[in-house]
């Protein structure tokens, strides 16, 4: 069975990165019918963030990746994670080393001086002296001396590290007592069943540790996958401005979980030339052999491109409850459909699509004055004053193929066009000379809203000229 897990540190918010290798493992794990565990990796007590754990849970939620079983929290497994300490000391795999900080710190100056790798020296390796006086000591796992540690990467192939030239006997548990990265990752993974660990390959250094932690404990080593960086158009490690930011700052702009799911998967993988994915279609495509080895660019605007085609295609009833997050519940309009329908072609993201729907359902307030300018000077106020008595004289519309039928009828009898009216009555209904369809818009607005509007430019205009 294939186990993947997806294993951030509360330590900050969750950004695009990590999401899409949650998402590649997601993915593979539902292809393959295995689980996709979700684990937080919170050890490091000093700089975790309670509020921090909760976004990346709200942001995993608001995407829609669901985990199979509880959350682990590491925080919670200290006393497995000493058991196993005590299991290599017992075992002979790993010793207490009692090497001071200000030892530590003339070993590195030493080093450096003479231009050779920093590194730990063994000193604490077979040692059968008595420990020196004062120190609490750290505990270091027995490294190799010297070779090659090996394995197959599924994206970047095979990969070697020289053990000279990448490793010493790193610490697995510190002088209080708790213990290291890699050595938790290690412990957690292969006690989760972790079968393929999907990871930035900003996690490649750590992996000849941890392989080192397998094998002291005759763990399976499971299969890596290390993907490569996004990086922004420039081809720069991608920042805040670019768009490495909050997953949940994505939600408060106006994109979709199914835009950056989309976005996400095509960074680093292709099926064909195929754009537009469902999850259902990402679940059976997707294999993390097939990701790029090179790095990614960000590009925003294939980000709204995305958005926009959701937004065009997703249910009115689905855009209708995501609206509410944006303060516009439009669930009790009677025109509620007809008001998506009509300005979901328009809208690049909800954000914006809320602004264009107050825009119409809510009376404006104040008008384009450009606009008013433009359209509204010689007879053009005339012609909309007698516009609107023709409307009072109809009793009633709800149609905008009524709306439209007695404004031709009113136009031809007057020997003008749409475009001598259209502008006016659009600054009428929404302030400015930019809306979907009038007719449209009349017709969602409702008949008497129609009339109230007209009759307050009227009323604004007039006291614009007095």
């Amino acid at each position: 069975m294939v186990i993947t897990r997806f294993a951030p540190s509360p330590t900050g918010y969750l950004h695009i990165g990590g999401l899409r290798t949650a998402l590649y493992s997601f993915l593979w794990a539902r292809r393959n019918g295995g689980k996709f565990l979700f684990r937080i990796e919170d050890t490091d007590l000093a700089r975790n963030s309670k509020e921090a754990a909760e976004a990346i849970v709200e942001a995993f939620k608001w995407v829609g990746l669901a985990h199979d079983g509880e959350i682990v929290y590491q925080s919670e497994r200290f006393d497995i994670y000493k058991s196993y300490v005590q299991k290599l000391l017992d075992a002979g795999k790993a010793y207490q080393c009692y090497m001071s900080k200000d030892e530590l710190d003339a070993l590195r100056a030493e080093q450096m001086a003479k231009k050779e790798r920093t590194r730990y020296d063994g000193r604490y390796r077979d040692f059968t002296g008595t420990p020196p006086a004062g120190v609490e000591p750290v505990i270091r796992i027995k490294a190799p001396l010297d070779g090659q540690i090996s394995f197959i990467d599924g994206v970047k192939g095979e990969v070697n590290f020289n053990v000279k030239d990448m490793l010493d006997d790193f610490i697995i548990a510190r002088s209080d007592g708790t213990p290291t990265y890699n050595f938790v990752v290690t412990i957690d993974d292969a006690l989760m069943g972790v079968t393929e660990v999907i990871r930035g390959d900003d996690h490649l250094s750590n992996t000849p540790k941890q392989i080192v932690v397998y094998e002291a404990l005759g763990f399976k080593v499971p299969r890596f996958h290390h993907v490569p960086m996004i990086l922004n158009p420039e081809g720069k490690k991608l920042s805040k401005r670019d768009g490495a930011t909050d997953v949940m700052e994505y939600k408060k702009e106006g994109y979709l979980p199914e835009t950056l799911l989309n976005f996400l998967i095509r960074l680093g993988w292709s099926h064909g030339d195929q754009e537009i994915f469902s999850l259902e279609e990402m679940q059976a495509f997707f294999d993390p052999n097939d990701i790029n080895k090179s790095a990614s660019a960000y590009n925003k605007e294939k980000l709204l491109w995305l958005n926009t085609h959701y937004i065009k295609t997703l249910s009115a009833e689905r855009l209708i409850e995501e609206l509410k997050f944006f303060g516009m519940d439009i669930s009790a309009h009677i025109k509620k459909v007809e008001l998506i329908d009509a300005l979901r072609e328009r809208a690049k993201t909800l954000k914006e699509f809320a602004v264009m729907i107050e825009q119409i359902i809510v009376q404006p307030k104040t008008y384009d004055e450009g606009a008013v300018a433009k359209f509204l000077g010689g007879d053009a106020l005339s012609v909309l004053e007698a516009y609107h008595k023709t409307l009072v004289q109809k009793g009633t519309m709800n149609t905008a193929g009524e709306f439209e039928e007695s404004t031709k009828a009113f136009l031809e009898e007057r020997g003008l066009k749409l475009k001598d009216i259209a502008q006016a009555i659009r600054i009428a209904m929404v302030g400015s000379s930019v809306s979907p369809s009038i007719f449209e818009v009349l017709a969602i607005i409702g008949y008497s809203d129609v009339l109230q509007r007209i009759q307050n430019l009227i009323s604004y205009k007039r006291s614009t000229c007095e």
